[in-house]
């Protein structure tokens, strides 16, 4: 029985992992506005499979941070409406840390996270580098794939900056040991 309030414009598609794992009595709200509207296909096969009552919510734009008003809003409005779930704000935004902090201080279970599977940042990366370092023994090397994977939504972003530090014949054999973990981001 857990709400996720999705900031699609901060995570975008990589906010929306785990949404397929989800059961028929947790339910999704999408924030999105125009600046930020799109999805895979893969993404959108994931969404249609989930049990979850999935919803998206088109935000009014023009001032700065518009979506964050109008999510943290709609946060106090289900909290008014059902005080015994569990809120997930999914965001990488730390400004909604004091937030989570003054519903917590009002005994609302309510946290943030950086996708739906509930990890945030920090559990995200140690849980990447662990992968990456199962397939690569350099901890140097761990550590800059495990950054690169996490910052570049394609495969060719990825592969070029691999292919930056470490060279064509090493950088190639890099990309190569992690293809395993980067099935879903986008291009070849």
């Amino acid at each position: 029985m857990t709400v996720y309030l999705v900031d699609f414009e901060n995570v975008k598609s990589d906010g929306l992992c785990g949404i397929d794992e989800l059961a028929e009595n947790d339910t999704v709200y999408i924030f999105y506005s125009v600046n930020v509207d799109k999805i895979s296909f893969a993404v959108h096969k994931k969404m249609i499979e989930s049990k979850a009552d999935i919803k998206t919510i088109k935000i009014e734009v023009g001032h700065k941070n518009a979506l964050d008003f109008q999510l943290a809003g709609y946060l106090g409005y289900l909290l008014k409406e059902d005080n015994t779930r569990e809120y997930v704000i999914v965001s990488n935004d730390a400004g909604f840390g004091p937030l989570v902090s003054f519903w917590r201080k009002k005994n609302y279970n309510v946290i943030l996270a950086a996708d739906i599977t509930k990890l945030n940042q920090k559990q995200k990366y140690k849980n990447m580098f662990t992968q990456v370092k199962g397939l690569v023994e350099d901890t140097e090397q761990a550590k800059l794939l495990t950054d690169c994977i996490l910052k570049y939504k394609t495969k060719q972003g990825l592969n070029n900056a691999i292919v930056k530090v470490y060279g064509t014949t090493v950088g190639g054999k890099l990309y190569k040991s992690i293809k395993p973990l980067i099935m879903d981001k986008k291009g070849k």
